[in-house]
């Protein structure tokens, strides 16, 4: 049941569960309209059925937007029937005809829930925007009816309370359902219930206003060049890929497409000033009149749900259910790292100084300059140029030669591609995978470039989600925003995105090896300070000397990249880390600040807040601005990180610690892949997370290994 209450926020979460292989639903209702009624049977509805095809994937190819509607609603319909039925059992609660009987509920809806929520961040338009501003208030409403239910309520206390007479996951589930009810305000009065209604829903309209807000920024916030000579420093291939872009946009020129960041990767090649710093404004101030007074609202009515629920502020509510438990703790790690950071930026930025003056130009460097004097510095330190990597990281190779290789090598799984399975674009790949003794673990989608009404940045999320009780095995994807090059032209990647790729096959990884009964605590529905462990645990594997041996090859000749040339990518590689790391803090921190205000604050200036809230933690050092200003700050206001952004630092502790730890145990083996995958993959959150990670690593973490892989120090201090 979890799924269909975070479906609002799908578009921005990391997995979900989707169908089960259950019969196909009563479609008996009525339509809503006349235009609907074409897609209210299984015949004509692709959302109403169970999916035929192997794992019970979506019928892509027989989904169109007049679907959802139709779908959704009667999902509503039914589900709210299932809720009632159980909550209104005469019986006594027991733990099948309570919790079994929620994991089993709501079919219809999460299925097409699950259908719309990704399909609208990977294929949106105007007609997506307009069912999800429609839906959305819709699924808040539905969610509180079951949370808030006080006959549901009773029956899922009553079997906590008497907890002690179940063992493992299933004595797991139950303290996890009624964890979920109170904090969702189960045993709040009826006054304070409707409270957390009104709040809740207009914190869902709110959210998904900021996310559509940032959607159209990346289709109008384009910067158009007209006089090519100003795009001096990129190559004849980029520059075609920019003409493309123009004419796909049906503008003249050349256009430049932001990416989810404030700093943009073009920077670190134009050579004109002044183009830099229009496109590093474009995206710093983007939705900016727009957001700014939304999320102003939005941390105003999550502080005060805080309140309601017994809590400070919102970064407390949020963290209590996570791994750090008090905000003290996450201010501690990040204002402790902070100091560090910006000193080795500070060092960073009198190197770049130097080369300015060096070309005999007398100002201070800012934001959009950092990027292209910082490839300069790079140059000179390491003599390393990133498009002479760039032609040994053709994408197919990355994705065959390397990740399926690594994944091979250490969980001895095998991909097959499935050309016959419908996908959403045609971009689109999908692989079924196996086990090495041939047994099936699921399918696997990658949905790689970039593209108009794709959101930005990269995310994993699931279609259906693995359960021993429904019988199901994981269908996941993997989305990237790479830049397509031209037509007939082969996509060479940067380092960047090889290591994004694996980044995001970690999550995949967690969702494809869930081997646990219950959906509810399936896969990547973990705390969100763990579930950036894998995925940042699978990037190093990039690296590891067999399986770089394996993909760098250049393009063109299939030489391995030349040992000079990696020597120096290697130890290039904690370059700009103080940079890197400042940044990261910056937002970190800002969504911390914004989330530690009381419901009594009063805030009426985003940008000037930000400033000050930045001064606070001495990170308001202008060259080196956040890694994504407040106002398009989607992971916290429109997605699942608020107060929560912290969890890539915290979960990289876990991650460099593990990797460090499987590297004395000897790297890429199957057994080291065989112990993390039972231990840590496969478990869900069907167990306390730290007991796994103790269990697999043979004790607590230590920040020794992350100080390192950011060359924050080096590994002998940490020996010492």
């Amino acid at each position: 049941m979890r799924n269909i209450l975070l479906a609002s926020a799908i578009s921005a979460t990391l997995a979900i569960s989707g169908c089960s292989n259950d019969k196909p639903v009563d479609t008996a209702a009525s339509a809503d309209s006349p235009k609907t009624a074409k897609a209210m049977t299984p015949k004509t509805n692709a959302l109403m059925r169970v999916s035929p095809l192997d794992y019970y994937t979506p019928e892509f190819d027989k989904v169109d937007t007049t679907l959802y509607e139709p779908a959704l609603e009667l999902g509503f319909t039914q589900h709210t029937s299932e809720i009632e039925k159980i909550a209104n059992n005469p019986a006594a609660p027991t733990f099948d005809n309570t919790i079994i009987a929620l994991e089993k509920s709501g079919e219809l809806l999460n299925r097409a829930a699950t259908v719309f929520f990704n399909l609208s961040g990977l294929i949106s338009n105007d007609e997506y925007q307009r069912i999800e501003s429609k839906m959305a208030p819709k699924f808040s409403e539905h969610n509180d009816n079951i949370y808030l239910n006080p006959a549901l309520f009773k029956r899922v206390e009553s079997l906590y309370q008497g907890r002690d007479k179940f063992t493992g996951e299933d004595k797991r589930l139950i303290g996890e359902y009624y964890k979920e009810f109170v904090r969702a305000g189960a045993k709040l009065d009826e006054d304070s219930k409707s409270k957390i209604r009104e709040i809740n829903t207009e914190l869902s309209t709110l959210s998904t206003e900021f996310s559509q807000n940032l959607l159209a920024s990346f289709k109008n916030d384009l910067i158009i060049v007209t006089d090519k000579s100003m795009l001096a420093g990129l190559s004849d291939d980029e520059i075609s890929s920019l003409a493309d872009a123009a004419k796909k946009a049906d503008k003249q020129g050349y256009a430049i497409t932001l990416v989810n960041t404030t700093r943009q990767p073009i920077l670190g090649k134009l050579e004109n000033r002044e183009l830099r710093k229009k496109i590093w404004e474009t995206s710093a101030y983007r939705a900016k009149d727009v957001n700014g007074p939304l999320l102003l609202k939005m941390t105003k009515l999550r502080a005060q749900k805080a309140k309601l629920l017994g809590y400070s502020d919102w970064a407390s509510y949020v963290i209590a259910d996570q791994m750090a438990k008090k905000p003290s703790e996450v201010f501690g790690i990040l204002d402790d790292l902070a100091p560090k950071a910006l000193e080795k930026a500070k060092a960073e930025a009198a190197d770049i100084q130097a080369v300015i003056k060096a070309e005999g130009k007398n100002f201070n460097v800012a934001p959009w300059d950092w990027a292209y004097y910082a490839e300069k510095v790079r140059l000179a330190k390491y003599d390393m140029d990133e498009n002479l990597i760039k032609p040994y990281f053709e994408m197919n190779t990355v994705i065959h030669d390397g990740l399926f290789f690594a994944m091979n090598k250490l969980y001895g799984i095998t991909f097959k591609e499935r050309n016959d399975l419908p996908v959403w674009h045609d971009d689109v790949m999908a692989f079924e995978v196996f086990n090495e003794d041939g047994s099936a673990v699921g399918l696997f989608y990658l949905d790689p470039y970039a593209r108009e009404g794709k959101r930005g940045g990269a995310w994993m999320s699931s279609f259906v989600g693995q359960s021993k009780l429904k019988n199901t095995k994981p269908v996941v994807y993997n989305a990237q925003n790479i830049p397509k090059p031209a037509e007939g032209q082969p996509t060479l990647m940067t380092f960047d995105e090889v290591s994004t790729m694996f980044h995001e096959f970690g999550h995949a990884a967690h969702g494809l090896f869930s081997n646990v009964t219950y959906p509810f605590v399936a896969g990547t529905a973990t705390a969100r300070d763990f579930v950036e462990f894998p995925s940042q645990f699978n990037e190093d594997w990039m690296l590891d000397p067999a399986v770089l041996a394996n993909y760098a090859k250049h393009y063109k000749t299939g030489e391995a990249i030349p040992q000079d040339l990696l020597s120096k990518l290697l130890k290039s590689r904690t370059f700009n880390q103080g940079y890197d790391t400042t940044e990261y803090l910056a937002a970190a921190l800002l969504d911390m600040e914004w989330h530690s205000l009381s419901a009594d604050a009063q805030i009426t200036d985003a940008a000037k807040f930000e400033k000050e809230a930045l001064a606070r933690h001495g990170l308001d050092y202008a060259p080196v601005p956040p890694r994504y200003k407040s106002n398009f700050f989607a992971h916290v206001f429109a997605g699942g990180y608020s107060a929560g952004y912290y969890a890539y630092l915290w979960t990289e502790v876990l991650a460099a610690d593990a990797f460090a730890y499987l590297q004395e145990q000897g790297g890429l083996t199957r057994e080291n892949g065989d112990s993390y995958r039972n231990i840590i993959l496969s478990r869900g959150n069907s167990r306390d997370l730290m007991d796994n990670y103790v269990e697999f690593r043979g004790q607590k973490p230590s920040t020794d290994a992350l100080l390192v892989r950011r060359g924050l120090v080096t590994e002998k201090a940490t020996k010492k």
